[in-house]
Formats: structure tokens, C-alpha cells, sequence
């Protein structure tokens, strides 16, 4: 017999159902949240040839890194890792920064030790990345002089501080990726900055003249003698590129641990032959 028709509305066979859930459209990830208490400069569009989160330095021909006040290193004379803040000319925050070592070497090479150093934009975004290597600090030893290499973005090299040899002068070079040296990097006979700034100088490669400077700002008798702690000045060029920027901060830091950085028992160096 020929089996009569199903009933309007009714299925021979059951419709398939589906075995997961319809998928629903993510929500993009909400914006960093500000420290309180904290202003921070604002945010720059990308732009093509310039590494990521560096774009604001394309607008400032100066900046002030503050390095932060460790209430344990202060009172206990316990080396802590570094914390700084990179701030522009009206006191907003660019970068903050954080140094990356083991406590056995912060407390056995003091300030001549190894570290990596992390530069977060206002997103919470590492941008800059530096690495310092150990190396001897005396001038009797012009084999094994200080180094620092510039990573933006972090495992991409756009640069390198290099300490060249002088018996009695800091001076230091800073070189693009390919080795080629872009600027120096001056300093005083005397780097002992007693209720004053020291100055360190930026050159061409010729050293012909002036065109921006690193200081080493004085924080009052009281702060220099309880803490380590320092500020800087940079200055350079509004026209220079972004990356010799970028190398002039990695430059501040590594001026920093050279000459003013005091480790447990250490004592500021006064000069490259200390």
C-alpha cells in the first residue's frame, strides 16, 4: 500500500538542532584605567615609520625622568629595583618605568650590575625596552666599557649607547641600528654634583657644537643624602628622530648607574677614573 501523506506541519524525520550555542560578537577590551592621583599625557594615533608608542615624542623637544622614592630603600639602605616616571614639560606622564633584576645582583654589583629596564606607555603597554649588560666602570679598563641597547618595540634594536674611552671625560656615543654613530654625548671632568645640576652634553658626531643636553637635576641636601634617588632633565632637538629620542632616555639611565647610582656601601663615583 502506498503510506498516505505526513499531516501539514508535521516532520517524517526530526529537524536537526544545533549542538552549540550561536556565537556572540566579542566586545572589544575597555581602555586602561589611569593610576589615581595620576595625569598623564594623552594618547597618540599611529603613524607609519615610527615605532609603536613612541609617537608622542615626535611632539616634545624635551622631558623630565623622576625617579621614584622606595620607602624600604630609604630607610632600611636595601637596594630596590628602580621605578621612574617620564613626564613632559607640563608634569603629564609619558612612560613609566621599571627596572628588571634579581635581588643577589642588586645587592652584590650594586650599581654596576645587569638589568633590563621596561618602559610602559599610559595603556600599560611596554614600548621601549632596554638592556644593560655588566661591565667594568673604571677607565683603566677601556676593553670592557659601559653599553646599553635600545629596543622599540621590545626585541627590535633601534640603537645603542656606547662609552668610548677618555681619561678624565664621560663621553659616550649613540648609534643607530647599523653601528653608525648618530650622536655624542659629553659629560663634565667632575660629575660630583655638590647643591648643583651636571650637565652632560649632546653633539653631533663632530662635536662642533651644542644641540641638547642630559642633566642631572639637585634635589636638595636633605634627599640627596637619605636617597639615591634622581631626577633628570633631557633636552634635544623637536626634529630629531624618534629613535635617537628613545636612545637619549636609554642614555639618561645608563648616566644614572654610572655616576650617581649608590649601591649598599657604595659612594658616588666623581669621575670616570673612580
Amino acid at each position: 500500500p502506498v503510506p498516505e501523506p505526513p499531516n501539514p506541519g508535521f516532520h517524517l524525520y526530526p529537524i536537526p538542532q544545533p549542538t552549540s550555542p550561536p556565537s556572540v560578537p566579542t566586545l572589544p577590551h575597555p581602555p586602561h584605567e589611569p593610576e589615581p592621583g595620576i595625569v598623564t599625557a594623552p594618547l597618540m594615533p599611529g603613524s607609519t615609520g615610527i615605532p609603536s608608542g613612541l609617537e608622542y615624542l615626535t611632539q616634545i623637544d624635551q622631558l623630565l625622568i623622576h625617579q621614584k622614592v622606595e620607602l624600604v630603600e630609604a630607610l632600611f639602605r636595601f637596594e630596590t629595583k628602580n621605578k621612574y616616571e617620564i613626564k613632559n614639560s607640563l608634569g603629564q606622564r609619558i612612560f613609566k618605568v621599571k627596572e628588571s633584576s634579581d635581588c643577589c645582583t642588586r645587592s652584590c654589583c650594586g650599581s654596576l650590575r645587569y638589568f633590563h629596564m621596561k618602559l610602559k606607555d599610559n595603556a600599560d603597554r611596554e614600548v621601549i625596552h632596554l638592556v644593560r649588560p655588566f661591565r667594568c666602570a673604571s677607565c683603566w679598563f677601556p676593553c670592557c666599557l659601559q653599553e646599553m641597547e635600545v629596543q622599540a618595540p621590545p626585541g627590535h634594536t633601534i640603537a645603542y649607547v656606547r662609552q668610548t674611552w677618555h681619561p678624565f671625560i664621560p663621553k659616550m656615543v649613540i648609534e643607530n641600528a647599523d653601528r653608525q654613530t648618530v650622536l655624542k654625548v659629553v659629560g663634565p671632568c667632575f660629575t660630583c654634583n655638590c647643591c648643583g645640576d651636571v650637565a652632560f652634553e649632546v653633539k653631533p658626531p663632530d662635536e662642533s657644537r651644542n644641540i641638547g643636553r642630559i642633566s642631572k637635576q639637585w634635589s636638595g641636601v636633605l634627599k640627596e643624602a637619605l636617597t639615591d634617588t634622581d631626577n633628570f632633565g633631557v633636552q634635544f632637538p623637536g626634529d630629531l628622530d624618534v629613535k635617537m629620542k628613545a636612545a637619549l632616555i636609554g642614555a639618561s639611565f645608563l648616566i644614572d648607574f654610572m655616576f650617581f647610582e649608590k649601591g649598599p656601601g657604595e659612594k658616588q663615583r666623581g669621575g670616570v677614573w673612580q
